[in-house]
């Protein structure tokens, strides 16, 4: 028998990539990262298709996996551009991989492309493929292979599995959706049909694992029980209260089909149970529960079942520090397993799950039951049962009022006890997703819709499955979204909670390589489903049911702006209430169901005479008579019930008032108790910074002075090798000096003695040259040679003196030639200049000129105008003859039109010369004689 390792490798194959730039002097590493640790491929060619081919692994075992599968921990790969030369990085993208993806069962490798990729225009991608293999070097198996990384699930063998040594390695649970169970080890010979069972039926001192600063209070969706049996997960019922938790015992059951021997192995090979508590998406504590010690009691399941059960002791998350307890504090969790053989051959299901929304196991439970005493459900109970062992045998109990969902699934989830009273209708509730449209966001998103309605009897989340994608102002139809609950309840019951709980529906976007994402929340009023219209339905077996159906499209609202609409949501209700509860329907518990009769009996002959019939037709109308009995009786349960529950609503508000006032006082204390060990923890906080800033000066101060005296002890070091240098070299060059002077006087003296011996031997030769004729001859002609060469570079100095005045003549008369044209361009210029300061003297003169005779004009003006005023003064005095004519002055009036005329135009002749302008004397004198003369002419 092989036990199966709870060490695992989650291996990363990096295959290769694609449509990457070229690039020859980069090359290219892609680094993975999980849960804090990374790990790096070689670096390869920057080009098109990088070939990777490397494999990075993690190591791990099975709890820590399951916790990092339920916080959804991701395995990030990010590839760089490297730089050989400089050793610079560069972020080129990233790929994120979900773990939950990564099974045993290896798979093909998948293109993953890179998420903010540098290379927005190519689209670059990487093929990766990710599998979770044993740990065969932390197994400890002899004949293990030494590549870690090859790792393989054994194949199954043929053949008998009766000996240990046959059984495979490799047992896995395989779904036969058809038939309603899972088949371990080859169909042909394991054919027994077992049923493994899973009860959380209580917990204590759970309060323990939430830690003491925080509020002990969950989200809404309240604390719950999480375990996940054969790849699927199962959920308890939630409760609010950790203090004490209050939920009904679930039993969770799957059947298998194998045989003793390879369940056993199977079992073995499984990992530990894992029971998590969970508020909302976080695990509190978990626990494990061997199936290893199940397989081992399973020796004898053929003739008892066997069990494995007691109180567990939940473990906090390893990021979360608790005190240690002792044994009677410690949180518990009461866990059952139970293996028990099926009796007879495994029979197909009769009738298939009316739910296609969900393909996965959920976890059900009957619905809240009404208030009533627990009398009357004693009463009932001893009803149901005398009346269920009173029925015929031709009479077939009917299937019980929930059904696990999913058809595709084996497990199922039930309570130990249901208590229905009498008076209660059997109702069927229908909901059809029908499609969803008009999404107002920017890019595409992967719909789910998910919902859950406690009041139908489960809490459990419904979500339509598979994702569909839906496009922005584009409508997408919902597959496997109609969903069908069969359920009791009283009828105003009924009514308030559809009046006032409406269902809530939420769309979630569920991307490939991300978490889930809530996209928004869509609100459906089942207050229309009542106030539809009604219409009566006949069964197949003749009952009368009544039927009410709404259609309608609500909107999709964003999940923290409720007036943002990102969807719209269509959708179709009904609602189907079959009558009364009958006592057939109803099945208390496992036990109590009696055998399905093989096959109906043969009728006696004497069923057809007429005394039998009249018999019948008697028995029918007592039947009819009681029937009428019961439904009076009912009636009047239904009135005092409502009585009775309205008393309990009552009392339920006032002990909801004594509640919240409690709550009040409780909430004010424990606002003071946070509030003073808020205080408390700033002290601790501030006296903790003081301290490390202590320590910090402290070890700053050691720092600072282990540094001096450092420094101190390697100057004092260095001056010491320096002067050691210093006194080596000086001793160096004394000797070398001494070796030098005793080689330079050596020389000398040599020298020396060389000199008195040339010396010697020159005065010799000196005397022996005298006394020869030649020597005349050689001295004349030597003084000739030497007045040769004296008048040759006289010559020579007198060729370059010519050439060089030559050179200077040339250069002057090309300086001449300059300074004549430029002379001539100053001449130009002061000729132009003087013929400009002519033409402004010019115009001077004449402006002289006409100023000169202005003036005289102006003189003879003013005489003309003093010999006018004059002859005036004398008419003034001497009076107008009678006889002389009224005298006409055209003439002056004459002259001053054309003295106006004449400043004008002098003016004007003046300003268009350019020499005056309006500023200069002149033109200003111009203008005031101008205006007087306009004065005198208004005159």
């Amino acid at each position: 028998m092989s036990v199966k390792s709870d060490q695992l490798l989650i291996v990363v194959s990096v295959l290769e990539g694609r449509r990457f730039p070229k690039s020859p002097r980069l090359r290219l590493e892609v680094q993975a990262s999980f849960d804090g640790e990374q790990l790096a491929t070689d670096p390869v060619e920057h080009r098109e298709q990088p070939q990777f081919s490397t494999e990075l692994a993690w190591e791990l075992d099975r709890r820590t996996l399951h916790q990092h599968r339920l916080q959804r921990t991701p395995i990030k790969l990010q590839c760089f551009s490297v730089d050989p030369g400089s050793k610079k990085r560069e972020n080129v993208g990233y790929v994120v991989l979900d773990l939950r993806s990564v099974q045993e069962v290896r798979q093909d490798p998948r293109w993953y492309p890179l998420l903010s990729s540098k290379y927005t225009k190519q689209k670059p991608a990487l093929l990766l493929g990710t599998t979770l293999e044993i740990d065969r070097g932390a197994s400890g198996a002899s004949g293990a292979s030494p590549d870690r990384f090859k790792a393989r699930k054994a194949p199954p063998r043929r053949g008998s599995a009766s000996g240990p040594g046959l059984l495979p390695d490799g047992l896995q649970a395989k779904l036969v959706p058809d038939q309603g169970y899972h088949q371990v080890g080859p169909a042909d010979v394991c054919s027994d049909m077992f049923v493994l069972s899973v009860t959380v039926a209580f917990g204590t001192k759970l309060e323990q694992l939430v830690p003491s600063t925080k509020k002990l209070a969950s989200d809404g969706s309240g604390f719950f029980f999480f375990y996940s049996l054969l790849g699927n997960d199962i959920t308890s019922e939630p409760f609010q209260n950790l203090l004490s938790p209050d939920f009904e015992p679930e039993r969770a059951s799957v059947r298998i089909r194998s045989s003793k021997q390879v369940l056993q192995a199977f079992l073995s090979q499984q990992p530990p149970l894992q029971v998590h508590l969970c508020c909302g998406s976080h695990s509190l504590g978990s626990t494990d529960v061997s199936l290893s010690s199940l397989a081992a009691a399973s020796g004898d399941v053929d003739s008892k079942a066997a069990t494995v059960e007691g109180a567990f002791v939940l473990q906090p998350p390893r990021s979360v520090k608790l005190p240690a307890l002792p044994a009677d504090l410690q949180p518990t969790v009461g866990v059952a397993i139970t293996l028990r053989k099926e009796e007879g051959p495994p029979q197909p299901s009769e009738e298939k799950s009316r739910t296609a929304a969900e393909q996965r196991p959920r976890s059900l439970s009957p619905p809240p039951p009404p208030p009533h005493t627990e009398s009357e459900a004693e009463s009932l109970l001893e009803e149901l049962h005398a009346e269920r062992t009173g029925a015929s045998d031709e009479e077939l109990p009917a299937p019980p009022l929930h059904q696990p969902e999913g058809g595709a699934s084996s497990i199922s989830v039930s309570a130990p006890k249901v208590s229905i009273p009498s008076s209660a209708h059997h109702y069927c509730f229908s909901l059809d997703l029908r499609s969803l449209g008009k999404l107002r966001l920017p890019q595409p998103i992967a719909a789910t819709l998910r919902y859950s309605y406690p009041f139908f009897g489960s809490a459990a989340p419904i979500m339509t499955n598979p994702p569909v994608e839906l496009q922005r102002n584009m409508e997408a139809s919902l597959p496997q979204s109609f969903c069908a609950f069969d359920f009791a309840a009283l009828p105003h019951q009924l009514q308030d909670t559809f009046l006032r709980v409406p269902l809530e529906v939420e769309l979630w976007h569920r991307g490939a390589t991300s978490r889930d994402q809530l996209i928004g929340r869509a609100s459906i009023l089942l207050s229309h489903l009542l106030s539809s219209n009604r219409t009566r339905t006949v069964g197949s077996t003749g009952e009368q049911s009544w039927k009410q159906t709404h259609q309608d499209q609500v909107p999709v609202v964003h999940p923290q702006q409720a007036s943002e609409k990102v969807a719209e949501l269509s959708y179709v209700a009904t609602l189907e209430d079959l009558g009364f509860i009958r006592t057939k329907q109803v099945v208390v518990s496992d036990s109590s169901q009696g055998k399905l009769p093989a096959g109906p009996q043969p009728p006696p002959s004497t069923r057809h005479t007429p005394e039998y019939r009249a018999a019948l037709e008697l028995e029918l109308w007592k039947e009819e008579q009681e029937d009428l009995f019961d439904h009076q009786l009912r009636r009047k349960e239904l009135r005092h019930m409502q009585a009775l529950a309205k008393e309990w609503r009552r009392r339920d508000g006032e002990r909801e008032a004594l509640v919240r006032k409690k709550e009040l006082e409780f909430s004010l204390l424990e606002e003071k108790l946070q509030k003073t060990l808020s205080e408390l923890e700033k002290r601790e906080k501030h006296l903790a910074e003081a301290e490390l800033q202590t320590q910090r000066l402290q070890r700053e101060l050691r720092a600072e002075h282990d540094l001096a005296q450092k420094e101190l002890q390697e100057a004092s070091r260095r001056l010491q090798r320096e002067s050691d240098h210093r006194v080596a070299l000086e001793r160096d060059k004394v000797r070398l000096m001494e070796e030098e002077r005793a080689r330079l006087l050596q020389q000398i003296a040599d020298g020396e003695a060389r000199f008195k011996q040339l010396e010697k031997e020159f005065q010799i030769y000196r005397e022996q040259q005298n006394l020869r004729p030649e020597i005349g001859l050689q001295a004349e002609l030597n003084l000739l040679t030497l007045e040769k060469v004296e008048l040759e570079r006289k010559l020579e100095s007198s060729t370059k003196s010519k050439l060089h005045y030559k050179q200077q003549w040339g250069r002057a008369l090309k300086e001449l030639a300059r300074f004549k044209q430029r002379e001539q361009e100053n001449a130009a210029a002061r000729l132009k200049k003087q013929q400009a300061e002519l033409e402004a003297m010019r115009l001077r003169y004449l402006a002289t000129e006409e100023k000169e005779a202005v003036r005289q004009d102006r003189r003879e003006l003013d005489d003309i105008r003093n010999e006018l005023n004059r002859l005036k003064k004398q008419e003034d005095q001497l009076g107008p003859a009678p006889s002389d004519p009224a005298p006409s002055d055209p003439a002056p009036s004459e002259s001053a039109e054309e003295h106006l005329s004449r400043l004008l135009e002098e003016r004007d002749t003046l300003l268009r010369t350019g020499v005056y302008s309006h500023e200069d004397r002149i033109i200003a004198e111009l203008n005031r004689q101008i205006q007087d003369a306009l004065r005198d002419r208004d005159l």
